[in-house]
C-alpha cells in the first residue's frame, strides 16, 4: 500500500476512534484524499478532510483535527500528526521509518516501483502507425516515445502489456508514394515524368529513386506505368520501415507486433465486423454507398463504410481493426495514440466500439500536440508533402537517443511541445537528462571509489545512522517512486516520471554535497556503510526509473 493510502487509514481509523469515544458525534466518513502541504515545513502528507466533516459534526474544522489528532494510534511511519488552521492535518514521516525504507528499497532492487494497479489485465498500447510513406519526422517520434512511454509505466503498474505499430499499407497514401517514387526514379534516368500534384517531395524520395535506379537501371521503364507504380509502392513501403524499424531500435523501442492493414482484407476480419454492425441495424445506402449511422450513437456525424465504387472507406479499416483487437484477440482495454489533429474522429470511433457491442471505456484514445523543432533560436516547419522536414533520424543523430526521448517524454501529451536542438546538446545542469543521468554516474563513481578504498560489502550498515536532514530529504524522494508510477498509470502521464528524475537527481546532489559517503577516517566507518547503503538504495530508485523512461544509466559521464 502507498504511503498516502497508509496515511489516509490511519485519519479515518481516528475518526472511528473519536465517534466510539463519543468525541465526535456519529457520521459517515466522507473519502480521506491526502497530499503533500503546499509549505514543506507543515510536513510530508496532509489531508482536509476534516474541513468536509464541519457540517456532519457542527463543530469548527479545526477542532475537529485537534480530536482526530488526539486519536491517531501509535504507527512506526508517524513522527507526529498535527492540527493546522483551519483545519490541516499535517503528518511528519518518522526519521527512523524514513531510514528504515532504505533496506525496503535494497531488498526489492530492480522492482522497486513496481506495482499491482493492473492486475494482469490485458491491455494493447497501438503508437506510432504513421503511414509508412517516408522516415519518420520529429512529430511521430513524440507518438512512438509516448506510446512506448505508456506501455512502461503501465507494466510497471502490473498490465500485461502488448505493444503495436499499424502499417497502413493499403491506402491512397502508400499509392500516392508509389507514384511519387516511380515519377523520380524516371527523372533519375532521364525521362520526362510528371510528378504528381499531391505527391511526397521530400529529398528522401529522390535518394530512394537515385538508388532504385543504380541497383536495377532501366527495368521499371520497360513495365507499364500502373505496374511500375506498384513495384515502387512496395520498394518505398520495404524502405519507409527499415527507416522507421531502425530509428526505433535506437530509441529502444520494440514492438511485440507490427499488423499489417492489407491483413484485415485478407481474412474474414473485415466481413465479420461489417456484419456485425449490419446486424446492429447501424448501417444504411446511400448515394451508392454504405454508410455507417454513427449519429445514433452519438458519434457527430455519419461515416462511409463502404464507397460508391464498392471499395472501403477509410473509417471500414478502423473499424475491422478494432473488431479484431477486441473480439479476436481478446483485449480488455485498448489504447491508441494519436495526433491532435484526430480530434474529430473520436466521437466516431467510441460510436463504433457500441455499435459492436463493447464497452466504450475499453478504448482510449490518446492524443497528443504537436512537435515544434527549435534550433539556433529558430522554428522548424514540418510537413512530408512539401519536403520541409526534420527527421527523426537527424536529431537522433544531433542529441543522441536518450536525449531525444527524454526530451519528447517530459511534457504532457496535451501541451505542445518545444524541442529545442541546442539545449538538448548542452552538458550542464541547464539539461534535464544530462543532469539525471549525470546523477546515476556520481552514484557510480562514488560506489567505484568505495570499493577502491576496500569497501567491498556494507550490507551490516545500520540504516538508523541516517538522520541528517539530506540523507531524509533523499530517501523522502526514494520512497514516492511507486506513488509516481501509480499516478502516471492511472493518468496515462508517463512525463511524470520525468519530472521526478529531476527531483531526485536534485535530492541526491544536495545530499552528495553536504554529506561525505566515504571516509578514510576509522572512526566514520559506521556512518560510511550506512551511507553507502544509501546511495546503493539510490542507484535503484534511478536505474528503475530511468528504464521505465527508456533512457540509459551511464556509469561515466
Amino acid at each position: 500500500m502507498l504511503v498516502p493510502e497508509l496515511y489516509a487509514n490511519l485519519i479515518r481509523e481516528a475518526v472511528a476512534r473519536a465517534q466510539e469515544a463519543g468525541d465526535l458525534p456519529r457520521f459517515d466518513i466522507p473519502t480521506v484524499s491526502v497530499q503533500p502541504p503546499r509549505r514543506p515545513e507543515h510536513g510530508d502528507l496532509a489531508t482536509s478532510v476534516c474541513m468536509q466533516m464541519a457540517s456532519l459534526a457542527r463543530m469548527a474544522p479545526v477542532k475537529i483535527a485537534q480530536i482526530v489528532a488526539a486519536h491517531v494510534g501509535v504507527n512506526d511511519m508517524i513522527g507526529k500528526v498535527e492540527a493546522a488552521a483551519p483545519g490541516f492535518l499535517n503528518m511528519t514521516l518518522s526519521a527512523a521509518w524514513l531510514a528504515g525504507q532504505v533496506n525496503r528499497i535494497e531488498a526489492a532492487g530492480k522492482d522497486w516501483g513496481r506495482v499491482s494497479l493492473g492486475q494482469g489485465k490485458r491491455v494493447q498500447v497501438e503508437y506510432g502507425s504513421a503511414n509508412p510513406t517516408g522516415p519518420l519526422h520529429v512529430g511521430f517520434g513524440r507518438n512512438v516515445v509516448l506510446g512506448d512511454g505508456i506501455a512502461n509505466v503501465l507494466a510497471a503498474a502490473g498490465y500485461d502489456v502488448q505493444r503495436e505499430y499499424y502499417v497502413n499499407d493499403a491506402g491512397t497514401q502508400t499509392e500516392l508514394l508509389g507514384k511519387s517514387l516511380y515519377a523520380r526514379y524516371a527523372q533519375a534516368l532521364g525521362q520526362q515524368a510528371e510528378f504528381p500534384e499531391d505527391g511526397y517531395r521530400g529529398q528522401y524520395i529522390v535518394d530512394w529513386a537515385r538508388a532504385i535506379a543504380d541497383a536495377e537501371g532501366k527495368r521499371y521503364l520497360s513495365m507499364t506505368v500502373p505496374e511500375a507504380e506498384a513495384h515502387m509502392r512496395e520498394i518505398g513501403l520495404g524502405k519507409a520501415l527499415q527507416s522507421i524499424r531502425e530509428d526505433c531500435a535506437r530509441l529502444q523501442i520494440h514492438y511485440d507486433n507490427w499488423f499489417s492493414e492489407k491483413s484485415l482484407y485478407q481474412g474474414p476480419t473485415y466481413e465479420r465486423a461489417v456484419s456485425a454492425l449490419r446486424d446492429g441495424n447501424y448501417l444504411y445506402e446511400k448515394d451508392g454507398a454504405t454508410w455507417f449511422q454513427a449519429t445514433a450513437l452519438d458519434g457527430g456525424k455519419d461515416e462511409v463504410l463502404v464507397r460508391s465504387n464498392g471499395l472501403p472507406g477509410y473509417f471500414a479499416s478502423d473499424i475491422a481493426y478494432h473488431y479484431d483487437k477486441f473480439v479476436l484477440r481478446g483485449f480488455e482495454w485498448v489504447i491508441d495514440v494519436w495526433g491532435s489533429d484526430h480530434q474529430g474522429h473520436v466521437p466516431r470511433m467510441h460510436a463504433m466500439i457500441r455499435a459492436l457491442g463493447l464497452d466504450p471505456t475499453a478504448l482510449t484514445l490518446l492524443l497528443y500536440q504537436m512537435v515544434t523543432v527549435i534550433q539556433g533560436g529558430v522554428n522548424v516547419i514540418l510537413s512530408k508533402r512539401k519536403g520541409t522536414l526534420v527527421f527523426l533520424q537527424e536529431i537522433l543523430d544531433d542529441v543522441g537517443p536518450d536525449a531525444t526521448r527524454f526530451f519528447l517524454l517530459q511534457r504532457s501529451a496535451d501541451s505542445q511541445m518545444d524541442f529545442d536542438v541546442d539545449l538538448a546538446k548542452t552538458q550542464s545542469d541547464e539539461n534535464p537528462v544530462y543532469y539525471v543521468q549525470y546523477a546515476h554516474a556520481r552514484i557510480a563513481s562514488v560506489l567505484r571509489t568505495a570499493q577502491e578504498r576496500g569497501w567491498t560489502d556494507w550490507s551490516d550498515g545500520d540504516v538508523m545512522l541516517l538522520q541528517h536532514p539530506k540523507e531524509l530529504d533523499l530517501i523522502r524522494k526514494m520512497i514516492l517512486l511507486p506513488e509516481v508510477v501509480t499516478r502516471a498509470a492511472s493518468e496515462l502521464a508517463p512525463h511524470h516520471l520525468c519530472y521526478y528524475a529531476q527531483e531526485l537527481a536534485s535530492a541526491f546532489h544536495t545530499f552528495y554535497q553536504e554529506c561525505r559517503v566515504v571516509s578514510s577516517d576509522p572512526q566514520d566507518a559506521e556512518i560510511t556503510k550506512a551511507r553507502l547503503k544509501l546511495v546503493n538504495a539510490a542507484r535503484h530508485v534511478l536505474t528503475n526509473m530511468l528504464r521505465w523512461i527508456g533512457v540509459g544509466a551511464p556509469e561515466r559521464m
